[in-house]
């Protein structure tokens, strides 16, 4: 399955739900920031939004990747696209992540216009609802967003497909772990902390505690967010689009 992650602005969580939504969810899943592909022997490959065919020839060489695309990519990648024909076929969808901010609503819009417009179907997109107020209803949080997409047809909204606020997300940052593998730290923090001798090693294992406890808290909402995405007839779609295009023998 090779899915992009995409939207004209920044800051709605595009890492987010490459690292820690997706990539954990899809046997085999490598994300690939859009600046760095990894060459054969090892080395890193720099690649932008200009060099288009190289992300393509990359596409064509694996089966499950996250491609994240940074903001200020986007628009040239978009306009490569329109350039080569048909090249969105190379993804299997487009996850276009959104947080409650009304110009990331509106940026968000003009992202799926664009994906549309270069020749994507509402079958092959989703959005995720990011940073999400648990005691804010998503229809009234983004309603700007939801008008337009009830206008245009564009994408047909799973308003299960969210994620909350927290601020686990912004501490996993500095761990160099993944969310699922802290959640499966067996490490007793708390024995540690009445062991430890020293306050300042003691207030370290308290952070490591409370990360613990938030990536626990956490991976149930993610799974069922992955879930009411439905890529797996994202796959199955992609497919059939494949078998299809093939000449008859």
């Amino acid at each position: 399955m090779r899915l992009a992650v995409i939207n004209f602005s920044g800051n709605v969580g595009k890492t987010t739900v490459a690292r820690h939504l997706l990539a954990p969810r899809i046997p085999g899943c490598q994300v690939v920031a859009v600046e760095s592909i990894n060459a054969d022997d090892g080395q890193s490959v720099t690649i932008r939004g200009r060099q288009f065919a190289q992300l393509q020839e990359f596409l064509q060489s694996v089966d499950n990747v996250v491609i994240d695309i940074g903001a200020s990519n986007v628009e040239d990648l978009l306009k490569l696209m329109r350039r080569y024909r048909d090249s969105q076929q190379d993804f299997d969808g487009f996850i276009v992540p959104t947080v409650p901010t009304r110009k990331q609503q509106q940026d968000t819009a003009a992202t799926l216009m664009e994906l549309a417009r270069i020749g994507v179907p509402p079958v092959r997109l989703r959005l995720v609802f990011n940073q999400v107020d648990d005691d804010s209803p998503i229809d009234r949080t983004f309603d700007t967003l939801l008008a337009y997409c009830a206008s245009t047809g564009v994408v047909q909204p799973r308003q299960a497909a969210c994620i909350s606020f927290n601020e686990v997300y912004a501490l996993v940052r500095g761990t160099g772990q993944s969310l699922a593998e802290l959640a499966a730290d067996t490490t007793d923090y708390k024995a540690a902390i009445a062991k430890a001798s020293v306050q300042a090693d003691k207030l370290a294992l308290a952070h490591r505690l409370a990360i613990q406890r938030l990536a626990r808290g956490v991976i149930p909402e993610l799974d069922a967010c992955f879930e009411s995405l439905d890529l797996h007839r994202l796959a199955h779609q992609a497919g059939q689009a494949g078998q299809a295009a093939e000449p008859a023998a």
